[in-house]
């Protein structure tokens, strides 16, 4: 099987250069056709969308997975035609060309779809309500690939981290070690999901196959607030040894720490559906870091 992983130096991306290598041939794409590390990879900028048809057709993929995204939130207010290329005419671009060659698509959206005003796990069949621009972004981007016609699935994930990348994690163990306080927001409750997870059920599902065309919640098990997720870092950091001491955490409210986006206050996702049809095993959201902050994780 030709796996064509679009974004390979992504948080995601880049997590799933490993998972996908027992599934088959992996073609990696990356803006600059360089991988982190240095080697030679496909180029593709999502945003020359010509380009976009020209390498699937001369790749010939039995699979395209699309973990490229404009992830800015805060930019993407002031950026918003950036946004909307990368994160809604780029995927929409790819599913045309998936749709006339009959080959399946993988794609990674967002909880920024709703509002936030939810008060239970949300599913793929509640209503979305974008705060931002990057949410709106986004939900374009499913509709466009639900309106393609290709065999798709969009997985929606939410608070991703890990040991590559820019994300909440990295930053807190590097600042964390820098302060003696962090004041961190504790009104916004959502599912810390680490890279690897994403990716290996990604794997786990191109081995089963494509069950039915639509949307699909992916995101670790449990709840927290971005509070509560840094003194699990904290703790679990000192437990792994990766940090000599933390930092004392202060609860704050959203309200004390403006961002030029909106973001939304509840954002659990229900997960039901993708553990039914795939039969995979989401581990807790504390379990999952502590497996993370491990040696030799990737």
């Amino acid at each position: 099987m030709r796996l064509l992983v679009v974004g390979a130096n992504g948080q995601v991306g880049h997590a799933l250069l490993r998972s996908l290598e027992p599934v088959g041939e992996v073609i990696a794409t990356t803006r600059s056709g360089l991988l982190d590390d240095g080697s030679v990879c496909e180029r593709l900028d999502l945003t020359e969308l010509d380009t976009i048809a020209q390498l699937v057709q001369r790749v010939q993929p039995d699979i395209v997975i699309n973990a490229a995204a404009y992830t800015a939130v805060d930019r993407a207010e002031d950026d918003v035609e950036a946004a909307f290329r990368a994160n809604a005419e780029a995927p929409g671009r790819l599913a045309d060309t998936c749709a006339a060659l009959r080959i399946p698509l993988v794609h990674y959206s967002t909880d920024y779809v709703f509002d936030g005003r939810g008060t239970r796990p949300y599913r793929e069949t509640d209503p979305t309500d974008p705060l931002g621009v990057y949410g709106r972004s986004k939900l374009v981007g499913e509709e466009a690939i639900a309106a393609s016609g290709a065999r798709h699935l969009i997985l929606r994930t939410a608070w991703v981290y890990g040991l590559h990348g820019h994300n909440f994690l990295r930053t807190m163990l590097r600042v964390g070690t820098e302060r003696d306080e962090l004041r961190v927001v504790a009104d916004q409750r959502g599912c810390p999901t680490p890279a690897w997870l994403i990716a290996d059920v990604t794997a786990s599902i191109i081995t089963q196959g494509i069950v039915e065309s639509g949307v699909r919640h992916l995101v670790a098990d449990g709840e927290t607030t971005w509070h509560g997720f840094a003194e699990a870092i904290f703790e679990e950091g000192l437990a792994a040894g990766l940090i000599a001491r933390a930092p004392r955490v202060t609860p704050i409210a959203t309200h004390e720490y403006p961002t030029r986006a909106a973001r939304p206050t509840y954002s659990v996702l229900d997960t039901t559906r993708l553990r039914a049809e795939y039969c995979v095993e989401l581990p807790a959201w504390r379990n999952a870091l502590r497996r993370t902050l491990q040696p030799n994780q990737p």
